[in-house]
């Protein structure tokens, strides 16, 4: 079993479940977004975000790939590039900081590693560019797959609240954590990971 990451680009962007490439709910505001999805082209705006993201700031989202099959993904970026960050009672995110935006495994290669590999070549990435850490609004209500991760996973995949909130609290995960992991680490964001089925997943909530 071969298994290879790369880097979310225009011309791999169609390897993403279709509703999950048709999903703009971290990349406009949510009254654009709310026009997109009624009557617009949500997948031609997630092109457009893919590409400006790409041409302004780098990488944004790694891609996991088993036999060549896409097998999962997750996206991240400055909270600048992320209209819908600002929507939440707990921004703004750190200044120093990424947001990891949204994440998932298809059920078919959940508990294979992959959660591990994905998430330790974004932390791998923005290391080398000199980022400090990674933020995420999580969930403390999550009840099924969604676009905004459970908390309760974010938590025990080592990030640490630093704005509470009783729905959606703003976590944070300094890099040097993320790249020395425990194996409970590890097995935790596989669980997080391996929950979010294929046509479920980042659903706009």
């Amino acid at each position: 079993m071969s298994r290879r990451l790369v880097n979310v680009t225009l011309d791999n962007l169609d390897d993403l479940p279709r509703r999950c490439r048709r999903c703009v709910f971290w990349e406009l505001d949510p009254v654009n977004g709310e026009r997109a999805q009624q009557s617009g082209d949500p997948a031609l705006e997630k092109e457009a975000w893919i590409s400006a993201a790409l041409l302004e700031w780098g990488s944004c989202g790694k891609i996991a790939y088993v036999d060549g099959v896409p097998a999962g993904f997750v996206l991240y970026a400055p909270p600048l590039y992320v209209p819908r960050s600002v929507a939440f009672p707990t921004s703004p995110v750190s200044a120093d900081a990424v947001l990891l935006m949204t994440a998932y495994i298809t059920s078919e290669f959940s508990g294979a590693g992959l959660g591990r590999m994905l998430v330790q070549g974004m932390a791998k990435d923005l290391t080398r560019r000199g980022v400090r850490a990674i933020e995420a609004f999580g969930d403390l209500k999550w009840e099924e797959p969604s676009c905004i991760l459970p908390a309760e996973y974010l938590l025990a995949v080592g990030f640490k609240t630093v704005r509470p909130h009783l729905r959606y609290p703003r976590l944070r995960l300094e890099l040097k954590t993320a790249l020395s992991w425990r194996e409970d680490v590890e097995v935790a964001l596989e669980r997080l990971l391996g929950s979010m089925t294929p046509e479920r997943a980042l659903r706009p909530v």
